[in-house]
């Protein structure tokens, strides 16, 4: 992986030593058998969780179809699972993000908008950054009438510790163009997502 701020590699040997540090700091010993390989695991698993970096998720809507047979109305995607972390404890963010958009002449394969989301996911992230990130790629790379996003998502920062709230949630939104202009429009993307 790269240091962002630098740009300069940071060395699986360099991952996995921080990781040492941080058994070490939490009062145990890397040294213990069952604890040898937990470095290498870490690194692993977090090149994996933070994948996000290493892609542009606007990319997975540059094909799409245009054979859509006079198709003129939401197209809904829901509980689209993800998992993310928190920037701010780089603990685990788990829940599910409902994308819509309008579409004027053209549709993307519905896959896509599972990759656009798990692709700003797998960062460090806050929702409601992540929620209007995904909606802004959508309506910039599609360009259609409008768009709607929520994500509703348990935070292991307050789930896990702090103030212990366990089985709370936070329900963010993004509506852009038509879907936040018409309130018909708004109105049905927003019954679809509850039903």
């Amino acid at each position: 992986m790269t240091d962002k701020a630098s740009d300069t590699p940071v060395s699986q040997a360099e991952a996995e030593a921080a990781v040492r540090t941080l058994i070490k700091w939490a009062g145990d010993d890397p040294t213990r058998e069952g604890l040898l390989d937990t470095p290498k695991r870490v690194a692993k698993s977090y090149r994996e969780l933070f994948q996000g970096y290493d892609v542009d998720p606007r990319e997975y809507l540059e094909r799409t179809f245009e054979e859509v047979g006079g198709y003129d109305e939401l197209v809904v995607l829901k509980d689209i699972r993800f998992v993310s972390h928190c920037e701010h404890h780089m603990l685990p963010v788990t829940g599910v993000a409902h994308v819509a958009y309008l579409p004027t002449d053209r549709v993307v394969g519905i896959s896509k908008l599972a990759r656009v989301v798990q692709g700003f996911a797998r960062r460090l992230q806050i929702q409601e950054k992540m929620t209007s990130e995904i909606a802004h790629a959508i309506m910039d790379v599609l360009k259609p009438h409008g768009v709607g996003v929520v994500i509703e998502a348990e935070h292991s920062c307050m789930t896990m510790r702090g103030v212990n709230l366990p089985h709370s949630s936070l329900t963010t939104s993004c509506l852009l163009g038509t879907v936040r202009e018409d309130s018909r429009t708004r109105e049905e993307f927003l019954r679809l997502v509850r039903s």
